[in-house]
């Protein structure tokens, strides 16, 4: 709650900055820090467990003053500018994502934690293609509530920086830590925003958090944990709340076969877990004749490669080879949560690619659903044979546009990296909604090629009508395939196995899976949703 020179909360405050700024020098503000540091354990024992996080920006060069955020200077002004003297003696002005913490200069808040914000005024950076202001307030509002988190401090009040919905999003996406299977886990953190916000903005900002987080718990799941039934079970948990407007159906092997869905069945027969092919409904507008967006994603829970197996090291990641259908089931459920008004249609084809008996051998040619043969030369290109079914059952809805995301190549690693996703699409159309839409996010794609020169890749095969791997350009050569069982006009193709995980590139994720582009997909969605 934001505390105004009108507005003061009863009860004693805590000062115990002010009679040590005079004289101002290093030993007797490490005396401050020491006492306040002291206080602090001592309030936190007692029960008062809150810490705050308030913005700084850059000092202008003309200018020599420290620049607050609006909440901040409230704060500033509340406490008789003790923060600001605090600023000036402890050190250099803060740069970009870079923290300072604070102790007792306030009764309700023992912690607080100033974080930099960089330059004010900042947008829209044309050689970055996102905006700068929006990721600057991820990462330092990220930054500062981690602070909190190690010090096991468990509400945390949040300021807006001027947009409660980056704001939340870095706290929401800052704070989250895969422990579910281990003993010492994290401490958990509530966050709520600081002062005068947009309510709204901040839990929309929740919401695009929570949907992002939920890609990456499924990601980051061991495959014995989630199995395609586990992850339809928990997409279907996740739609509970929302089963006035959703229906969910989990297909069955038998079902898969009556649809002659060949290719994603010869993936699946290599494995003891039986397929899912899960089917979701989200009925948001109020014309229910109203084209659907049809949202498909690789749903292989375990990818060992098949007959073609993978090399050991590094094979444990492969349990996030469900990325595709991760991320678009929970853009899908945070579409539902925010009431979006718009029709969409979820596909998930969920298998494991294992190296039993009854796995697809290199050379063995099957037939999807469109009739096409493929002949299988890798069986550890699975994600597009199964993709390709899915992509002609989509065509039955009749959509407004198809999007599928699949962790497909690492061929799209080598060429993009971390940076962004790799989109194909044949719309233009499409393709400048989801590069606006990723501006926004900060969770970039970028445009790639679908020549025909890669078609012809694939399309001469020995045996079959399609080869499933072509002999350079992995990435493009995918896309062709996929390319082969699309007719709609408006279609795109998400590679994003460069952004499947996180090492240290976004400063508001933690290493790991990072779920990404879920908050893309979202703002994609409500994008179109607000148009006629």
């Amino acid at each position: 709650m934001l505390v105004s020179s009108g507005q003061r909360r009863t009860g004693p405050q805590l000062s115990l900055v002010s009679p040590f700024l005079s004289p101002l020098n290093v030993s007797l503000y490490t005396h401050v820090i020491n006492r306040s540091f002291v206080l602090f354990l001592l309030l936190c024992v007692n029960g008062f467990i809150q810490g705050l996080v308030l913005g700084v920006y850059e000092k202008q060069p003309d200018n020599d003053r420290i620049r607050l955020t609006e909440a901040a200077a409230v704060f500033d002004s509340s406490i008789s500018g003790k923060l600001s003297e605090m600023l000036t003696i402890s050190g250099p002005p803060l740069k970009k994502g870079k923290s300072r913490i604070f102790y007792g200069l306030h009764q309700d808040f023992p912690s607080v934690v100033v974080v930099g914000l960089g330059k004010s005024g900042t947008g829209v950076c044309g050689k970055e293609n996102w905006d700068n202001c929006k990721e600057s307030i991820r990462a330092a509002v990220s930054a500062g509530c981690r602070q909190l988190q190690d010090l096991e401090v468990a509400h945390v009040e949040v300021d807006p920086c001027g947009d409660g919905q980056s704001a939340a999003e870095g706290a929401v996406l800052g704070l989250f830590e895969y422990d579910e299977f281990k003993t010492k886990k994290k401490a958990r953190v509530t966050t709520l925003p600081y002062g005068s916000v947009d309510s709204a903005a901040w839990q929309k900002g929740v919401l695009y958090g929570d949907g992002q987080n939920l890609a990456r718990r499924l990601m980051e799941a061991p495959a014995n944990h989630i199995t395609p039934t586990a992850f339809a079970n928990t997409i279907e948990q996740k739609l509970s709340p929302f089963a006035h407007k959703v229906a969910v159906h989990k297909r069955p092997q038998s079902w898969i076969e009556s649809e002659q869905m060949g290719a994603f069945l010869s993936v699946s027969k290599g494995s003891e877990e039986p397929p899912v092919f899960l089917e979701l409904h989200y009925k948001g507008s109020l014309d229910s004749a109203q084209p659907p967006l049809v949202l498909v994603g690789k749903g292989i829970t375990f990818d060992s490669g098949g007959i073609s197996l993978k090399p050991s090291s590094g094979m444990d990641a492969m349990r996030a080879d469900m990325g595709g259908a991760a991320t678009v089931c929970s853009a899908l459920v945070t579409a539902a949560a925010l009431k979006l008004p718009i029709n969409i249609i979820g596909l998930a084809p969920l298998c494991e690619n294992m190296p039993s008996g009854k796995a697809n051998k290199p050379g063995d040619v099957v037939r999807a659903k469109n009739g096409k043969t493929i002949q299988v030369d890798n069986t550890d290109a699975e994600g597009r044979l199964i993709l390709a079914d899915a992509l002609c059952y989509a065509h039955s809805f009749k959509p407004r546009a198809i999007i599928n995301a699949a962790t497909l190549t690492g061929a799209m690693d080598v060429a993009l990296g971390s940076a962004a996703a790799g989109v194909f699409t044949n719309s233009d159309w499409l393709w400048e909604r989801l590069q606006k839409a990723s501006i926004v996010t900060g969770d970039r794609v970028w445009r790639m090629p679908l020549f025909q020169h890669y078609t012809k890749q694939i399309t001469e095969s020995a045996l079959a009508d399609l080869n499933n791997v072509g002999k350079y350009s992995g990435a493009c050569t995918a896309a062709a395939f996929l390319r082969e069982f699309v007719t709609a006009d408006h279609w795109a193709h998400l590679d994003i196995a460069g952004v499947m995980t996180n090492k240290d590139e976004i400063p508001y994720l933690r290493k790991g899976m990072s779920g990404r582009p879920t908050r893309t997909l979202v703002e994609f969605i409500a994008g179109l949703a607000s148009e006629p």
